[in-house]
């Protein structure tokens, strides 16, 4: 779906709530980073907030209030800025909207053991095997709502349909803070009137080509002839426009696969060639991975860092260690190590990364500890940054290294 659709009018309205069949439900939290930050500074409701630090930085979430004003995710914050400069700009906290994610996901799965995350906030549930013991699915939708209201103090938008593509569109019709259910006979009603750029799949390139065929809504692409779209967008991708054209999607909701690494990265204000500089950054990356590792309960055993270059040239490096880690003080070691043996000599860099691989759940992982070494370290002191970070804030304690840096990585 192309971003232009979602600040197009959306589909019709008074569908019914007739939900016989319709047992896929797309839940989407409504601007989830902003949302999780207005839960400590409940002052900021109802003002334009935009979460993305840095001149060189990308939006990552915006309250609907700044979106009004043209910023979107994604976007830089340079251009953010110039469009909201009223806004209120605040650095992100993975590891808080780790945390809401990993609690909303275990909602997910306590209705039913179907859930597919698409992201940290959006998930497809089947809810087939559920009704008996929850009821419909408008009301198992309707229940996971006022939860993750009363629970995590966000709102989420749910679209209630027989199909995935169908369910994920219905979300995005009834944004923010809705339920919309589309019935099986209502689907055409629903899809038809909706601009071709609500195709699952269609993207700014696809759309022009489509408009170049006179096809502008969901109804032309159903009534165009499959021939007609398999040799202006390929065999493939003229059947499956034209599916989905008719509400034709069979695709199943497939249960979470882990993730394969954990990651971050940052983009400097202005290229930089001071190493010690460059390790705080690393330090700075190596600290929101690891927290997101814990606050995920895996570890990982391969370190990669990615180093991008003021001419755009971007190089990788990694390190497998003999036994897998969640500690941001030993990632940052390695990571540090990786660049220091690149041997930049007054290099302009422009970007650095920090990534662990080969993730595995922390309670599968083994230990082997050293003759003497303490059974508390350095892994219980960052679980305790952790837990006072989630209740007061991202700022409220860091690394004394990275007490300079401030809100600019």
């Amino acid at each position: 779906m192309s971003r232009n659709q979602i600040r197009r009018p959306s589909g019709p309205a008074g569908l019914g709530t007739h939900d016989d069949g319709c047992t896929i439900l797309h839940v989407d939290m409504d601007a989830f980073y902003a949302s999780v930050e207005l839960r400590f500074r409940p002052e900021l409701r109802g003002q334009p907030v935009i979460v993305g630090a840095g001149q060189r930085g990308v939006v990552l979430s915006a309250t609907y209030q700044a979106r009004a004003l043209g910023v979107h995710s994604a976007m830089p914050v340079s251009r953010a800025k110039r469009l909201a400069p009223q806004a209120v700009f605040i650095e992100p906290d993975h590891q808080a909207y780790a945390e809401v994610s990993r609690n909303v996901m275990a909602l997910f799965t306590s209705v039913t053991p179907l859930v597919e995350p698409l992201s940290l906030d959006e998930a497809f549930l089947d809810v087939s095997g559920a009704q008996r013991r929850l009821g419909t699915p408008a009301a198992i939708a309707e229940m996971i709502r006022s939860r993750i209201a009363d629970e995590q103090r966000i709102t989420c938008s749910v679209g209630v349909a027989t199909t995935k593509f169908v369910a994920k569109l219905a979300s995005t019709t009834c944004k923010p803070d809705g339920l919309l259910v589309v019935p099986a006979d209502s689907v055409i009603e629903f899809l038809h009137p909706l601009p071709v750029g609500a195709l699952w799949g269609v993207g700014e390139r696809t759309e022009e080509q489509l408009h170049r065929l006179g096809l502008t809504t969901v109804g032309d692409v159903a009534h165009a002839l499959p021939q007609t779209l398999q040799r202006a967008l390929g065999p493939a991708a003229g059947r499956h426009l034209h599916d989905l054209a008719w509400g034709r999607d069979p695709r199943h909701v497939l249960p979470h696969e882990p993730d394969k690494s954990i990651g971050a990265e940052t983009t400097f204000a202005a290229d930089l060639d001071d190493p010690t500089a460059i390790h705080t950054h690393l330090l700075s990356l190596a600290d929101r991975v690891g927290v997101r590792l814990r606050a995920s309960d895996q570890v990982g055993r391969t370190i990669q860092l990615k180093v991008r270059f003021a001419d755009f040239t971007t190089v990788s490096r990694s390190r497998t260690l003999p036994e897998a880690t969640d500690v941001t003080q030993q990632i940052y070691r390695t990571a540090r190590t990786l660049f220091d043996d690149l041997a930049l000599e007054r290099v302009r860099v422009r970007l650095v990364g920090v990534r662990v691989e080969g993730l595995s759940p922390r309670s599968a992982a083994t230990q082997q500890l050293a003759l003497g070494e303490p059974t508390v370290g350095q892994r219980e002191a960052e679980q305790a940054m952790d837990r006072l970070r989630l209740r007061f804030g991202p700022g409220a304690i860091r690394p004394a290294r990275l007490v300079d840096l401030g809100d600019s990585d």
